[in-house]
């Protein structure tokens, strides 16, 4: 290992954000919060589209997000390492390329992607998963319901 891949490296582990990136590839649906600096203000915004293309470059790393805003196809090319973002991988899809730079000339449905399912192994975890948050929720949601019926008590 040289001494720039070891100070990528070393730069890499020490960033904020480093381990809180979601796992995605090209074709998964992402909502990107973008943190914007407006004179003294500062607002969040939300960019959701189809992941494109994801470069991995150490530090340089980024992916390309693009997405049909107001009849027209809008890209947006993000740093995977900025603190002024945050991911979310909302839908994962299936496809066979690494870039999917043909969606470009594609409209309607025939942009589409179908949605990647899973089957075995990661399709037991992923019902467990599942099955537990739904399970946290309803005894949250049966605790909240019970603080609701019951009646205060006086003492005295």
């Amino acid at each position: 290992m040289n001494q720039l891949q070891a100070f990528e490296k070393q730069t890499l582990e020490a960033l904020p954000t480093y381990g809180k990136i979601p796992t995605f590839r090209a074709g998964d649906t992402l909502r990107v919060h973008v943190r914007i600096t407006e004179g003294a203000k500062e607002r969040t915004q939300a960019f959701e589209g189809v992941c494109i293309a994801r470069k991995n470059r150490g530090i340089g790393s980024s992916f390309r997000v693009r997405r049909l805003l107001a009849g027209q196809w809008v890209e947006r090319q993000f740093s995977l390492y900025s603190p002024l973002i945050r991911i979310e991988c909302l839908r994962q899809g299936r496809v066979r390329r690494a870039k999917l730079y043909y969606l470009r000339g594609r409209q309607g449905k025939a942009a589409r992607i179908k949605e990647r399912t899973f089957y075995g192994k990661k399709a037991a975890l992923a019902a467990k998963a599942a099955k537990a948050t739904s399970a946290t929720a309803s005894k949250t949601e049966a605790l909240a319901a019970d603080a609701k019926t019951a009646t205060p008590t006086t003492g005295g």
